[in-house]
């Protein structure tokens, strides 16, 4: 079904809350003192029944120079525009600015209507007619038609009626697919229900009960209700007007200019690529660095316009222009926007959102930057993907691109599997996900891991390998731990690493001493074969053969874990073939014997209390003997034997 969302635009006191009513029935003013002064100052809303059941929203907008900020906060919106000029007065200061805006906004369809058509002659009704014709020239309302209308006795409503009909049949819908962004207009509180947003769904489409997110404020929040046009519905569709009862947040919470989306669809920003247009009608050239107001979707924040290839900007000219935000905006690839000049306030140009999100500041007068901007602006998907992979080093969900580039999943899907097959992305799948990322990244990748392995066997040639989670909080701290994975295991089909449970090394590495550590075992061999049951402590040993500490530990680690050494106490280490030959003794002695003391074990070992004590508690743990007051029984782990 077709939404057409309707707006108003035009110089203050020019009749268009009153042309409104006369269509609708409905004086969209809603504030005490909109009445007291007879205009508008904020946004009004109301819906247009039209032949055939259809219904069209109304976004009223005031006119006055001084609350253009609230018109600009509902343009965003507009399918079509009704704009508005006095047929008493004719094109006037704000007829201007507002034309500009919807110039700058890409409105393309509209409507011009005459107003107060009554209180003016027809001499002075063709006059005006080609003063405005004259002014619409060169805009995207040139070949609008002009209809003359009077909200005091009705003559042309019916016309205007009809033509609005007509653009209604002639309108492509926004399409219902994609990710759902409600920017927000109007925010408030219903007794007994909660916070209520309001705004025109540009996208995607909203349902009862799921999930959606408010941004920048980073708030997740449960669809209540849903009502468009005042009547409940279970699913809001994109080019509606709606009304968003939302579950679990305060009215204070959110504002104006918030945009409502679904989970992990959007990312707030404070820096953005754009192409800029500074209109003819500027006074003066835009200078670089120059500060702006920064107009988009429904928000309001000022910023600084940094000119990427130029000192100055002309009137009239376009440039590709890096904006740095005071605050942070929820841009996505293709908003439109508007700038006003700081001071005074005056509609100075537009343009087009490039990247929401550029990761870094752009460099002045490289033509790599204009280039690759180019790219983000014009090119097909698969530039646009490949693009945006090579510039964000990070494993990403198809989501990610998608809202990262302005493209459907279904667009950004399709571009990396022809990106695959060139061997420009790299496909990685996992728990059920897919994930994507550029060659030339994940070869970077591959490349730093292999060396930084490569070195640390080179160190530590005993030890298995590098510690994954050391790797990846030094150089992948973007990545997951999970995600992480995904990428050693694939570097380990690629037959480059070997991934172990918590160690990653190269492929066909295996851990063992070098030649130096190999005497030295032999050498420890030696003492501890002399020594028998009789043992130095390591500290003593390390000493006698000359091992620092660090060394010392390490070989120690490997001595251990390859079982040639066995812990049986903090600082007491026994070798392995000494250490069987004493569980053959106590085996031997406790099958003639049934029980055995430490006294017994000292003697039958040769050795002292120091070292038989240690020994039986050992064997308790590994469960050779039990303990039975101050005498060992065979344990279950002997009896196995």
């Amino acid at each position: 079904m077709k939404h057409l969302i309707i707006g108003t635009a035009g110089h203050v006191d020019h009749g268009k809350t009153a042309l409104v009513k006369a269509m609708t029935g409905v004086d969209t003013d809603r504030l005490k003192e909109e009445k007291e002064r007879g205009i508008s100052i904020e946004l009004g809303f109301t819906y247009l029944n039209l032949p055939g059941g259809r219904r069209a929203g109304i976004v009223d907008v005031p006119g006055h120079e001084r609350f253009i900020k609230n018109m600009l906060a509902g343009a965003g919106g507009f399918d079509l525009v009704l704009l508005v000029i006095a047929a008493d007065e004719g094109v006037m200061p704000q007829t201007r600015e507002h034309m500009d805006i919807i110039q700058l906004l890409q409105v393309n369809k509209g409507i011009v209507v005459l107003t107060k058509c009554d209180l003016v002659d027809d001499e002075w009704l063709d006059l005006v007619k080609e003063d405005v014709s004259d002014f619409l020239q060169e805009t995207v309302l040139a070949d609008a038609p002009v209809v003359t209308v009077s909200a005091v006795t009705k003559k042309g409503i019916s016309e205007l009626l009809e033509l609005i009909g007509q653009a209604m049949e002639e309108f492509v819908p926004k399409a219902g697919q994609g990710r759902p962004r409600l920017p927000v207009d109007r925010v408030f509180t219903i007794t007994g229900f909660g916070t209520v947003v309001t705004g025109t769904l540009l996208s995607g489409v909203i349902k009862v009960g799921e999930m959606v997110e408010v941004q920048p404020e980073g708030l997740s929040a449960r669809v209540r209700t849903i009502q468009v046009h005042g009547e409940k519905v279970e699913v809001a569709e994109a080019g509606r007007r709606v009304a968003v009862n939302l579950a679990g947040l305060e009215a204070e919470q959110i504002g104006r200019g918030s945009v409502v989306a679904g989970p992990g669809v959007l990312k707030p920003s404070q820096r953005l690529d754009v192409r800029l247009l500074l209109l003819k009608s500027a006074v003066k050239p835009l200078k670089n660095r120059a500060r702006v107001r920064f107009y988009l979707g429904t928000r309001e924040t000022l910023g600084r316009v940094v000119l990427l290839d130029r000192e100055e900007l002309e009137p009239g000219s376009t440039v590709y222009a890096q904006i740095i935000l005071e605050e942070q905006t929820v841009p996505a690839k293709g908003d439109r926007f508007v700038i006003r000049s700081y001071s005074p306030m005056r509609t100075i140009g537009g343009g087009t959102v490039i990247d929401p999100a550029p990761k870094r500041k752009h460099k002045r007068f490289r033509e790599d930057v204009l280039d690759a901007l180019a790219t983000r602006e014009k090119g097909d998907p698969a530039e646009i993907v490949k693009l945006y992979l090579d510039a964000n080093s990070n494993m990403h969900l198809p989501a990610e691109v998608a809202a990262g580039t302005g493209l459907q999943e279904k667009e950004v899907m399709e571009a990396a599997a022809v990106l695959a097959e060139e061997k420009e992305v790299k496909q990685i799948s996992g728990d059920g996900k897919q994930y994507f990322v550029s060659t030339a990244v994940y070869t970077s990748w591959l490349e730093d891991i292999k060396a930084l392995v490569i070195s640390y066997h080179r160190q530590f040639p005993l030890r298995d390998g590098y510690p994954k989670e050391e790797i990846r909080s030094r150089k992948f701290q973007q990545l997951s731990a999970k995600v992480f994975q995904l990428v050693l295991l694939e570097m380990e089909k690629e037959e480059v690493l070997q991934v172990l449970p918590k160690v990653v090394a190269v492929h066909d590495f295996a851990p063992g001493p070098d030649q130096q550590q190999k005497k030295q075992i032999q050498q420890i061999g030696r003492i501890m074969s002399e020594s028998a049951f009789l043992p130095p402590s390591w500290a003593e040993l390390s000493n006698t053969i000359g091992l620092g500490e660090a060394k010392g530990a390490e070989l120690l680690q490997y001595l251990v874990r390859t079982g040639e050494m066995v812990k049986v106490t903090d600082d007491l280490y026994f070798k392995r073939e000494v250490l069987l030959e004493a569980i053959s003794k106590v085996a031997a002695y406790l099958s003639e014997h049934g029980e055995i003391t430490v006294g017994e074990l000292r003697d039958l070992l040769k050795t002292s209390r120091k070292y038989a004590l240690p020994l039986l508690e050992y064997f308790d743990r590994e469960k050779l003997t039990k303990r039975v007051g101050d005498t060992r029984l065979p344990g279950k782990a002997l009896d196995n034997r």
